[in-house]
């Protein structure tokens, strides 16, 4: 069985014709039933009844199918990021999500810079989830985002649990009674703000998340496009929203930012990578982000790639 005897069955399957199939292999009918016709005798299975019209899979032949395609999938992966790697040492391509970038992200980049001057660095904001798409497609070479994702063939590395704060309004009774700190279950009668609406699963799933971990239930939120709406919503008055700390410097004059009293809510920071991928520039830029993490006092767990 080899890789080309599953593209034909694929095509077979989805066109429900060895004609159509045939026209879009770009090879003739007659050869491609044979190639099939061998396929099942390998297996020791009928995968297709020829007796119906349009043609049907029989259930060992759904079987197979849905096995297939992500076998062919995988294929195409590995074939993408084996190119990708074959230009690695001449660029590198970094996804990250937008609230990583106001942290110490563009200090790693600079840092970065120094030690591969030569090295063309191209930056990506996609979310989590993208990023996991972007890696197993060759897109982009590392990412930076706050959501796992299971995927065999993306490995994640936390680097550290970053404290998360509540953005309010500036004349907000909350702020205005002087506190220095809120409850969780303080928001769940409040206009919440939560991003990115789209794509999903997000930063949204993320925050709801922290809610049910707590036996809590906001009873009015909104799902605005990006943090950036968010916030300045919050700053018009219009609710509040939760934002990894690094963010608390943005619109200090129309938003407050309280930490929450229950200290363990946070977000990760996750570098994501292909699996078995060891080059040399993602081994420094890993060092760079400890070094980074260490002029700054953070807390954080050592790994290695």
């Amino acid at each position: 069985m080899e890789l080309r005897h599953l593209r034909y069955f694929v095509a077979v399957v989805e066109e429900k014709s060895f004609n159509k199939a045939a026209e879009r292999l770009y090879i003739s009918q007659p050869p491609l039933s044979r190639q099939i016709k061998q396929l099942e005798e390998e297996l020791g299975v009928t995968l297709i009844d020829r007796n119906q019209r349009p043609l049907k899979v029989t259930e060992a032949g759904g079987f197979f199918y849905e096995h297939a395609l992500q076998i062919l999938q995988k294929s195409d992966h590995l074939r993408a990021m084996t190119m990708r790697k074959g230009s690695f040492d001449s660029s590198l391509s970094i996804g990250f999500v937008a609230s990583i970038l106001y942290g110490t992200l563009p200090k790693i980049i600079s840092r970065f810079r120094q030690a591969y001057p030569t090295v063309q660095i191209k930056l990506h904001e996609l979310n989590s989830w993208q990023q996991t798409q972007a890696l197993t497609s060759g897109d982009i070479d590392v990412g930076f985002g706050r959501l796992l994702f299971e995927d065999a063939s993306v490995r994640r590395i936390l680097l550290r649990e970053e404290t998360l704060v509540v953005a309010v309004p500036i004349n907000h009774p909350i702020i205005q009674e002087g506190r220095t700190s809120v409850d969780i279950a303080d928001l769940i009668n409040e206009n919440l703000l939560l991003y990115p609406k789209t794509p999903r699963p997000s930063f949204i799933d993320y925050i709801l998340g922290l809610f049910e971990a707590n036996n809590l239930k906001p009873s009015c939120y909104f799902e605005v496009s990006e943090m950036h709406v968010a916030l300045g919503l919050v700053a018009a008055g219009e609710g509040m929203t939760i934002v990894p700390k690094s963010l608390q410097n943005l619109r200090g004059q129309e938003i407050g930012y309280l930490p929450l009293e229950q200290g363990l809510l946070t977000s990760p920071v996750i570098m994501n990578v292909r699996h078995f991928d060891k080059s040399a520039l993602l081994k420094t830029l890993l060092e760079v982000t400890y070094q980074v993490y260490e002029e700054e006092g953070f807390v954080y767990k050592r790994e290695q790639i």
